[in-house]
């Protein structure tokens, strides 16, 4: 293989994405380079936009547009009145694609015991403020079934317990140790309809 540093940098950049290896971000380099009109310009273009104008939203951790504003936080034409809590967007994502949840989501980018994570950059504070301000009836912690996904999960039970706002949690149809991005839609289903009522544990 040509020795060429543009070619060897975009290679290494493509093999860190999820489910690439170098063997798959070579080909996917050689595509590139084979259609560089239709493939390379545009892409460009997409990627200048997005590193412009995608920012994630301080306030429910939503992607968000600098142009358009955060769609999550601003619909408040629906009076929606519930908040579903998960780790990352590829959850919200996950559950809006099954149409089982209505209401609002708040991102938290990770767990507590992710590494270098702490309480400030998982948006626990402002979700708290949220369910405040916003006259929330319900918080649903749809974290995973994993250690971390549940200590995140008491966590925010904790923070919320002066707020008298229902909280409930994923029960049935969530495995242990399962991550919410790779449930099928019935699985999902049934862990929304039969999740559990976490006040009745608080003081």
């Amino acid at each position: 293989m040509q020795d060429i540093k543009e070619i060897e940098e975009l290679i290494k950049i493509i093999s860190k994405l999820p489910g690439l290896g170098p063997k798959s971000a070579k080909r996917i380099v050689l595509k590139l380079i084979n259609e560089k009109d239709t493939l390379v310009k545009p892409l460009a273009n997409v990627l200048a936009q997005l590193f412009k104008n995608v920012t994630r939203c301080l306030s429910c951790g939503s992607l968000k547009s600098n142009i358009s504003g955060c769609l999550n936080c601003e619909n408040k034409s629906e009076k929606l009145n519930k908040i579903c809590v998960v780790e990352d967007i590829a959850d919200k994502w996950s559950i809006e694609n099954s149409n089982i949840f209505k209401g609002y989501f708040h991102i938290l980018g990770g767990t507590l015991s992710s590494v270098g994570k702490n309480k400030e950059e998982l948006l626990i504070d402002s979700l708290v403020e949220r369910v405040k301000n916003e006259k929330i009836d319900e918080v649903i912690l749809a974290t995973s079934a994993t250690v971390e996904g549940q200590t995140t999960a008491y966590y925010i039970q904790d923070s919320l317990k002066g707020t008298k706002t229902k909280i409930t949690k994923l029960a049935q149809g969530l495995p242990v140790g399962g991550e919410i991005e790779s449930l099928d839609d019935g699985t999902l289903y049934s862990a929304f309809k039969f999740r559990s009522n976490l006040n009745s544990n608080s003081d």
